[in-house]
């Protein structure tokens, strides 16, 4: 699966992102075709080898005659119709406009089709964005990640006067993506780089799993004093999800996990109650050794993302962890229902699970097995191999549920 991966340590922005394409292959000349179909007059591309402290970088500039009008949302929509990209490009385009437009209007409480576009409505910020689209789809990109953002610091002057960076509609951009800490006193992402970034993007963290096959660095316009001023761009594959049978279940769920070597068995234990009172789908205990040499215990919790954060303060309040760690996992899960099969001592609840191939096997339940064992004082295992038997010869007596939550 063709990637791209932006890692964006000093910010990105249109003109950034349009370089690091350019560096990676996208010939200029057909950029310039693109942008010749939205009908702006006199708008023309160069790109230009620089060096950012003591990287090389490419860097797009964009020639245009200077405008004295704003231009609202559908008047950039209807250029990018008018012009002869591709339809995904286009609703590309048209997405990252619409994502912006509504920054801009939550910002200044106007509905959407009021917002004027200033600085980002302006013919080379219009080139950054369609150019930058349109290069992803040359390369044929079909995944995007980027790593956390800095946003910089210190003042930025826009058309509404001066702001604390990030500016306004940045900020609104921004929420949900992890930010950088940053002490450069300046923009360091601006609104068109912050719009094409969260419009694609699918994750922000560390750079993936994957085969890198380009590597390019595109340049902003200023120099910044100790760190080059580049956003780096990775072209390479993923590989693709491994096929699934229709009838098995594809979910994304998270692992937290810490380790102890001071922790009763008392208040461990008490621990894992309260966290299946939590609600969360597993947990386990795995004997460790730690430093010095001390026996511990890593608890691994399995839980879904809402839950993350609750599972977290339970351990920091009841065990004596320093830190958590937890990280996002993909699953495939068998569908299953809670269904129940007749014995000669009566009904036995359990699990009823569906293979690839479509077959079912029936597991049954520990406690209605012991109730049973009890009850009749007979072996705990005659009732499990009664309860099978029951499944082979007659299959399910009923069923509970159709869709009961999947747990491990």
């Amino acid at each position: 699966m063709k990637t791209a991966y932006f890692d964006c340590f000093s910010g990105i922005s249109g003109d950034m992102v349009l370089g690091a394409l350019v560096d990676v292959g996208v010939p200029t000349d057909a950029i310039q075709q693109a942008v010749d179909s939205l009908g702006l007059p006199d708008c023309r591309l160069e790109a230009r080898e620089v060096r950012k402290n003591g990287f090389r970088a490419t860097q797009v500039v964009v020639h245009t005659p200077r405008e004295h009008h704003h231009r609202h949302l559908h008047h950039i929509v209807e250029m990018i119709r008018r012009s002869s990209l591709c339809e995904s490009a286009k609703e590309q385009s048209i997405k990252v406009f619409t994502r912006l437009g509504e920054a801009e209007a939550r910002v200044h409480g106007v509905p959407l089709e009021k917002v004027h576009f200033h600085e980002v409505g302006a013919a080379d910020s219009i080139v950054d964005i369609v150019g930058s689209v349109f290069g992803l789809n040359y390369l044929g990109v079909e995944t995007v990640y980027a790593s956390p953002i800095p946003a910089g610091g210190g003042t930025v002057r826009i058309a509404h006067g001066e702001v604390s960076v990030p500016a306004p509609a940045t900020a609104e951009l921004l929420r949900g993506v992890p930010l950088l800490p940053c002490d450069v006193q300046m923009e360091m992402t601006t609104p068109t780089g912050a719009a094409f970034i969260t419009t694609f993007a699918q994750e922000f963290g560390p750079l993936p799993a994957m085969e890198i096959q380009k590597i390019g660095y595109g340049a902003g316009s200023r120099d910044i004093p100790h760190r080059p001023n580049v956003l780096r761009l990775f072209i390479g594959e993923i590989a693709r999800p491994r096929e699934t049978s229709a009838s098995v279940l594809r979910d994304r769920i998270w692992v937290v996990q810490t380790n102890y070597d001071d922790l009763s068995a008392e208040v461990l234990g008490y621990t894992l109650e309260r966290l299946w009172e939590l609600g969360v789908l597993d947990l386990f205990t795995t004997p460790i050794h730690m430093k010095k040499n001390r026996p511990g215990v890593q608890l691994t919790v399995l839980c879904n993302e809402e839950l993350v954060p609750a599972v977290e303060s339970l351990l920091f309040r009841e065990t004596t962890t320093l830190g958590v760690r937890f990280w996002p996992v993909d699953r495939h899960v068998l569908p299953r229902q809670v269904a129940s099969v007749k014995t000669r001592w009566g009904e036995i609840r359990g699990k009823l699970r569906v293979l690839p191939d479509g077959a079912q096997e029936f597991s049954p339940e520990f406690e209605a097995c012991r109730e049973i064992a009890r009850g009749h004082q007979i072996p705990l295992r005659e009732v499990y191999e009664a309860a099978e038997e029951a499944f082979r010869q007659h299959g399910v007596w009923k069923k509970e549920s159709e869709h009961p939550s999947p747990s491990s």
